[in-house]
């Protein structure tokens, strides 16, 4: 058999988690992910982390990073900018177990509160150094931003174009053209078969190396559409016919970088380093 040419097809970053996706041609990967990646988030009056999950409008709100200010957008609203917050006014966070500090970015409040319709106020992660990634798999010293885990999520075509197909072939074929958009990956990798990116265990993009340190473990945000903020069926229920293990549903993996900066372009090569010999147990 031929190796495989598998290619980087695209990139994207979410400056405000659970926002709208950033689309890039290439990126700048640092230690806790690509930079400008989840570095915002929205939390309610009490402090406690505002997702796409219990408020599916926000995946309808635009970010990018403009000269350090947040820029955000949204349909009937107008366009705000909020400056990076220089002052030392930082308040712990509690992000899925995870503990750390964040900086207040104040100047949205009334802005957020028209758009998504609760109280809610921002959030700034100055460092990314101070939050640790997943320390059930990862190694000490690896670090991640406002990601929920770690700091890379790889997604392919081909599992993607099979699991459109379970889902046509299922109940709910109405729901088939899922779009790769409710996975919120930062990486998407054409050119090998479905799901072989669960063997990958270290794989090069371009001249950035990348450990593989799981598969992604998929929640009740994929049944958003990040187009229309409306909660769907699938893809929960096809993945969990197909792709369940332990418990849980799964699709892509989390990536950790193994240097401390690199760049990676849209038509890079993905050379795979190291594999596991068999197909696990997802298959």
């Amino acid at each position: 058999m031929p190796p495989l040419t598998v290619t980087l097809t695209s990139l994207a970053r979410y400056p405000l988690k659970s926002g709208r996706a950033e689309p890039l041609a290439e990126a700048v990967v640092e230690p806790w992910g690509l930079a400008g990646d989840r570095r915002w988030m929205v939390v309610d009056d009490a402090g406690a982390m505002v997702t796409g999950r219990q408020v599916p409008a926000l995946v309808l709100v635009g970010a990018r990073v403009l000269d350090g200010a947040l820029e955000l957008r949204a349909e009937g609203h107008p366009v705000l900018r909020v400056p990076a917050p220089a002052g030392p006014d930082r308040v712990p966070v509690d992000l899925w177990g995870s503990r750390f500090l964040a900086t207040s970015a104040p100047g949205a409040e009334a802005w957020l509160a028209g758009v998504l319709g609760r109280p809610a106020r921002l959030l700034h992660l100055v460092d990314p150094r101070g939050r640790p990634a997943d320390p059930a798999y990862a190694r000490l010293g690896d670090t991640v931003s406002l990601a929920d885990g770690f700091p890379l999520l790889l997604t392919s075509e081909e599992s993607l174009a099979a699991l459109e197909g379970w889902v046509a072939a299922g109940p709910r074929p109405d729901e088939g053209l899922l779009g790769m958009g409710r996975f919120r990956p930062n990486l998407v990798v054409a050119g090998a078969p479905a799901w072989e990116e669960d063997r990958w265990r270290r794989v090069r993009v371009g001249d950035v190396t990348l450990r593989v340190v799981k598969a992604c473990e998929r929640c009740a945000f994929t049944l958003v559409d990040p187009g229309t903020a409306v909660r769907t069926k699938e893809p929960l229920a096809s993945l969990a016919r197909h792709r369940r293990h332990d418990g849980k549903t799964w699709f892509g993996v989390n990536l950790v970088p193994e240097q401390p900066s690199g760049r990676i372009r849209v038509g890079d090569l993905v050379e795979v380093l190291e594999a596991a010999p068999e197909p696990g147990p997802l298959h």
